[in-house]
């Protein structure tokens, strides 16, 4: 299966791929750098911010819902106009958003930590109808944030847990009972970081530290691992005119020599097809 190169630019900490699909574009963010990235043919697209951003949702053609370390806010990608929807932990200085996504519903789901990784200092967040509601406590680095094709369940993970783990949902997006271990990698020794979900309900994640994405079955058995020329990849995303293109984005942050391809962003053509990203409804 071959890796390409998606963009050359080096990703400090590269997080949050979306494909958007009115603008049949890719987006991403390099949390680090505070920077929101973008390509469209040739041309390279960036745009400079003021605080962390990590990651976001698609409003309408020109809008994005982006997550920020002090609140969510609305971004024209046209005209570079910013609108605050709601604030998010932003009376805690030490602390940062980090992996998100849209859920089916509308609602947003994010994470948040500290942005040393102090144990047990981050959340999960869902943004619905206009208000933020805490889901999980005291995670370090949450993660891996998906839902599956049914609506019956959203992922997370805590990265240093070693664990995705599987969340029941409601009729209307919301959690219901505990979740449970979806896939246990305490035993293989990787860490979970961003994931997906494809058209067949099977989990694309992303293992920071091992230089590979591995697909997991709607039961939790690893049914491939694709090697990747990076060692810390971070979030996969599905995209391309079919959504068989698999990109993702890796960090170049923590490595003391690192090579050529640590922080780009990578393609992958598959033979799955993922789903389109949700719209997030304001």
């Amino acid at each position: 299966m071959k890796v390409t190169t998606f963009d050359p630019r080096v990703c400090a900490l590269g997080e949050g791929p979306l494909w958007h699909p009115e603008r049949q574009q890719l987006f991403w963010f390099d949390i680090i750098t505070k920077r929101l990235l973008s390509r469209q043919g040739d041309t390279s697209l960036e745009w400079q911010f003021d605080r962390h951003v990590s990651t976001a949702g698609w409003v309408d053609r020109d809008r994005l819902m982006i997550a920020s370390e002090t609140d969510l806010f609305l971004f024209n990608i046209e005209t570079g106009a910013s609108d605050t929807l709601c604030p998010l932990e932003a009376d805690q200085v030490s602390t940062r958003s980090n992996d998100g996504r849209a859920d089916p519903w509308g609602g947003f789901w994010i994470g948040t930590m500290d942005k040393e990784a102090a144990p047990q200092a981050g959340a999960i967040y869902r943004w619905y109808k206009g208000e933020l509601h805490p889901l999980v406590h005291d995670l370090t680095i949450p993660n891996a944030i998906c839902f599956s094709p049914d609506r019956k369940y959203a992922f997370y993970t805590d990265t240093p847990a070693h664990q995705i783990m599987r969340q029941p949902l409601k009729a209307d997006g919301w959690p219901t009972g505990a979740a449970e271990v979806f896939v246990d990698l305490n035993e293989a020794g990787l860490n979970p970081d961003g994931a997906v979900i494809d058209a067949e309900g099977c989990l694309w994640n992303a293992q920071w530290g091992a230089a590979r994405v591995a697909r997991y079955s709607p039961d939790g058995a690893e049914l491939m691992a694709v090697a990747m020329p990076a060692m810390q990849m971070t979030c996969p995303a599905f995209g391309g005119p079919d959504l068989t293109t698999l990109f993702v984005t890796s960090a170049a942050e923590g490595i003391d020599s690192p090579t050529e391809n640590q922080g780009k962003t990578f393609s992958i053509r598959l033979g799955q097809s993922g789903e389109q990203e949700h719209r997030v409804i304001i």
